[in-house]
């Protein structure tokens, strides 16, 4: 899942057409009120300092997005960047900016082992009793201040661990990821954190949110099996957990079969759990198709078919990790970017702001057609 990204840089700029030329949001119904219409919700993640500084990109978000959620000023070296010291000053702009357009604000991520100051990993190697308290008290400060603003958080991020054949494999069998925070506090710290999230705000939605697990391969499958199987321990010891966030970075070299991910929804929602799309995009295949149409056509298709299953297995929120190709992670950060120069094109909106197949095809999955 993508972390802090820096603003446009001029030669990327250079490199998308027309990104200077505010265009107007498309005509019709926003998404947020296709999406209203079925008791369903459309939202964006959103950087604080894009929103004040691209009007026209700002405009769009607060026409299409019902709920935001901040790709950084939420995470753990945002919100506390040296020990002791919180700092929200670059998360009051987007829970204002919230407010005025009325939206719904998701918070990301409580705990994550990415996205750490310095100070914390070593901070946390010192013994569990400091890593307990530095928890606790990173916790409880974060909800008392966001509680009137903010009734969803990612408490738990990316905690499962990626097995052989994932992007990322982790060396080992273990259901948890190998983190600072395991090797700080041991396998209980997921319960831990939940624990003392539902201490400080009772009626707040805990999500646990992980990626990996949509696609219809022998990785995701397995992943997808150690993720109910730490939920249902979870649930077993009587722990707080509301809500499973599927990342859903889509990869289209990755096939997708809507069966197994619409069984894997529905024994969530068995056990009681809501399920939401949290960070959607979409990664092209290594071969293009031979014309931007036809590449946002084989786009959009890949994700309906994604969008469908998840509507079917119950998911009722769907959040995209950006609205438009100007700002997106998979444009911005070498390590997902395409090698042959080619810029991706996973989201709803071009550079230009202006609709694509996606946007299109994203209407019609909200819509039921």
């Amino acid at each position: 899942m993508p972390g802090r990204r820096p603003l446009l840089t001029a030669a990327l700029a250079a490199a998308l057409p027309g990104c200077a030329q505010a265009q107007a949001p498309a005509p019709g119904l926003s998404l947020r009120q296709i999406a209203r219409a079925r008791g369903l919700s459309f939202g964006t993640a959103v950087r604080g300092q894009v929103l004040e500084s691209d009007q026209a990109l700002a405009a769009l978000v607060a026409r299409e997005a019902d709920v935001i959620v901040p790709e950084w000023e939420g995470k753990w070296d945002a919100l506390q960047p040296e020990r002791g010291r919180f700092d929200f000053a670059q998360l009051r702009p987007i829970l204002r900016f919230a407010q005025a357009h009325n939206q719904r604000v998701r918070g990301h991520a409580l705990l994550w082992h990415v996205a750490m100051p310095a100070w914390l990993a070593p901070a946390i190697a010192e013994g569990p009793a400091q890593a307990a308290a530095i928890l606790e008290e990173h916790i409880t400060t974060v909800l008392r201040e966001t509680r009137d603003s903010i009734r969803d958080w990612d408490v738990l991020n990316e905690i499962i661990s990626n097995p052989p054949g994932s992007d990322n494999p982790d060396p080992t069998d273990g259901d948890l990821r190998p983190t600072p925070w395991l090797a700080a506090l041991g396998p209980s710290y997921p319960e831990r954190a939940l624990r003392i999230a539902r201490s400080v705000d009772p009626t707040l939605r805990l999500t646990m949110n992980d990626y990996g697990i949509e696609a219809d391969t022998p990785a995701a499958a397995i992943k997808r099996a150690r993720l109910l199987r730490v939920v249902r321990g979870l649930l077993d010891r009587r722990c707080p957990l509301d809500a499973i966030g599927i990342q859903a970075h889509l990869q289209m070299r990755e096939p997708f079969r809507p069966e197994p991910f619409v069984a894997f929804l529905q024994e969530l929602r068995g056990l009681g759990l809501a399920t939401l799309i949290t960070e959607l995009d979409v990664r092209e295949p290594d071969v293009l198709a031979p014309t931007l149409a036809l590449r946002d056509a084989a786009v959009a298709d890949y994700a309906g078919q994604f969008l469908r299953a998840a509507l079917e297995g119950g998911a009722r929120s769907i959040l995209t990790w950006g609205l438009t190709d100007r700002d997106s992670w998979l444009v911005q950060e070498p390590a997902v970017a395409r090698r042959d120069g080619q810029l991706t094109r996973g989201l709803p909106y071009d550079a230009e702001l202006r609709p694509k197949a996606l946007r299109e095809r994203i209407a019609q999955v909200l819509a039921g057609n």
